[in-house]
């Protein structure tokens, strides 16, 4: 059986912050952590070493892997902030094209500062995809 690496534990999400290297990504993670608790309404909670999320759900694909994962997170990573949305959204690339400097990925976008995007888009992107996926799966 596949065993998830990324689950919800209880390490501290300020000590993570504070052992970030870069000041000005400290500095970033500190205020996406404001960002996303403010937008969310939930706690910031660590999941696996290195991934911020806020809110859960239970997803079971049809091969029978089932797990949990956080509705939103993000990670201040040492190349790029790595931001997570849910995968499947097809309305997010509207808002995307507004975010500012970004890459993307099936799940991931990806910023090297705040500064480099729209901060209302972000909060437009965070309930997007907490309702996306309040509508699909059982959240917590």
């Amino acid at each position: 059986m596949y065993d998830l690496k990324t689950k919800e534990n209880d390490n501290s999400v300020i000590e993570f912050i504070e052992n970030v290297d870069s000041p000005k990504k400290r500095e970033d993670a500190y205020r996406l952590l404001d960002i996303f608790t403010e937008t969310t309404g939930y706690q910031a909670k660590m999941w696996g070493p290195s991934i911020i999320g806020f809110g859960s759900y239970h997803y079971k694909y049809d091969s029978g892997h089932e797990g949990d994962a956080p509705l939103v997170g993000f990670s201040p990573r040492k190349a790029k902030i790595s931001l997570y949305f849910a995968t499947g959204d097809t309305d997010r690339e509207a808002l995307l094209k507004e975010f500012g400097k970004h890459t993307s990925g099936k799940a991931c976008v990806y910023i090297n500062k705040v500064a480099d995007i729209d901060v209302e888009v972000l909060k437009a992107l965070i309930n997007q995809s907490v309702v996306f996926l309040k509508e699909r799966y059982s959240t917590t």
